[in-house]
């Protein structure tokens, strides 16, 4: 054998790749613990919204964004596409037999008051809603100011 065969792989892997067969290492999906209370996380920045909704231990039940039901571009940031996603998102976890919430909103975009609505509307019970938007206490300066 030379020096140049003993350094190529096998042989039997360039017949797999020939035939189509690749490895498959897929991940095994999480199995989430699902109790009768839990958390949603409304996330609205000047793009986009992102409602999860989570189990007391942090662990996502389900999740939606207005990007995943297919709004693009300036109209996920709108009440309505918050309401879309927040009703998606609610509507699956109520079926897996979450009841109770805790509401925490996070960032400045429209339809944060949409959603919380629309996951009221849907059968899940909203016991508290905190506003938890980072504020600095005089942190980093901020960008210079639009001329438009």
């Amino acid at each position: 054998m030379s020096a140049f065969a003993a350094r190529l792989p096998p042989f039997n892997i360039y017949c797999d790749m020939a035939q189509g067969n690749k490895r498959k290492d897929k991940a095994k999906k999480r199995v989430v613990a699902v109790e009768s209370t839990g958390q949603v996380h409304i996330r609205a920045s000047f793009n986009n919204i992102i409602i999860s909704i989570t189990n007391n231990a942090g662990q996502v039940i389900s999740w939606a964004s207005a990007g995943k039901m297919g709004f693009k571009g300036s109209k996920k940031n709108t009440p309505y596409a918050a309401q879309m996603a927040a009703a998606n998102c609610a509507q699956v976890a109520f079926e897996l037999g979450l009841r109770k919430v805790e509401v925490f909103v996070k960032g400045p975009g429209a339809g944060r008051e949409s959603a919380i609505r629309t996951v009221q509307n849907a059968g899940l019970e909203v016991s508290i809603i905190k506003d938890v938007t980072p504020l600095p206490h005089n942190g980093c300066r901020p960008p210079k100011r639009r001329r438009v």
